[in-house]
């Protein structure tokens, strides 16, 4: 007998939000202010943290020079590297820019009324993106649409684990007190989606404009309101 599926989990880039936002926006605008910003903000216990961090995972000493840590990072962003702490400091860089108006997250069209729709159904709604928590939450605070991040009832980045590793899924479905078949991922990365079906998720694909390199052994749509989370 399956089980009711209960929660949607939703990837960002290329599921809810397209991929040139990301990649001819956000990643712009970060790396362009990236190194005056961290010269601004490095004292900052936050910020220090990431630092260090950065550090760690790049095998750098801790006491190497903040000039040769933003290289790190700057060479992170030309490589789309999923760092943990890169990401951080991303998600503080990007609230500045919401909060100034310089561009608003964006969302496909057809995502909002379905959020809201299956919502209203009772079914828990949580994000899952290599993106910081939040740099997740400013851009569904600040869409066109206004502020979706209501609808949402949990957040997941890197803290949880990366998103081709199976146990990542199962430690999510843990957090929000699921069995994982209670869960639908949606996604439109296909290593991300083998990786959530081994750990027992019902799966769907976003195959959308830019979308990867999509396999058939995934349900696939173009758009959410093809979704049935109860197929």
């Amino acid at each position: 007998m399956s089980v009711a599926i209960r929660a949607i989990l939703t990837d960002i880039e290329g599921t809810t939000s397209s991929i040139a936002f990301v990649h001819e926006v956000l990643f712009p605008y970060a790396r362009a202010r990236l190194p005056a910003w961290l010269a601004a903000h490095a004292g900052e216990p936050e910020v220090a943290g990431q630092l260090a961090a950065t550090r760690a995972e790049a095998g750098l000493p801790p006491e190497a020079p903040l000039a040769q840590v933003i290289e790190v990072l700057l060479g992170w962003i030309d490589a789309d590297r999923k760092a943990t702490p890169l990401k951080a400091l991303q998600g503080r860089l990007w609230a500045d820019g919401y909060a100034a108006g310089d561009f608003h997250g964006h969302v496909y069209a057809d995502v909002p009324p379905c959020l809201r729709a299956w919502q209203a159904a009772g079914l828990v709604l949580a994000v899952y993106s290599s993106g910081s928590v939040q740099a997740q939450q400013q851009l569904f605070a600040h869409t066109a649409c206004g502020d979706l991040t209501p609808l949402f009832s949990a957040y997941f980045d890197t803290h949880i684990g990366h998103k081709r590793e199976p146990a990542s899924y199962t430690a999510i479905c843990a957090a929000l007190g699921l069995a994982p078949a209670g869960v639908l991922f949606l996604s439109d990365i296909t290593e991300e989606l083998d990786a959530a079906r081994s750990a027992g998720l019902a799966t769907v694909q976003l195959v959308r404009d830019g979308t990867p390199d999509p396999q058939a052994a995934h349900r696939q749509v173009t758009a959410f309101t093809a979704i049935d989370p109860y197929a």
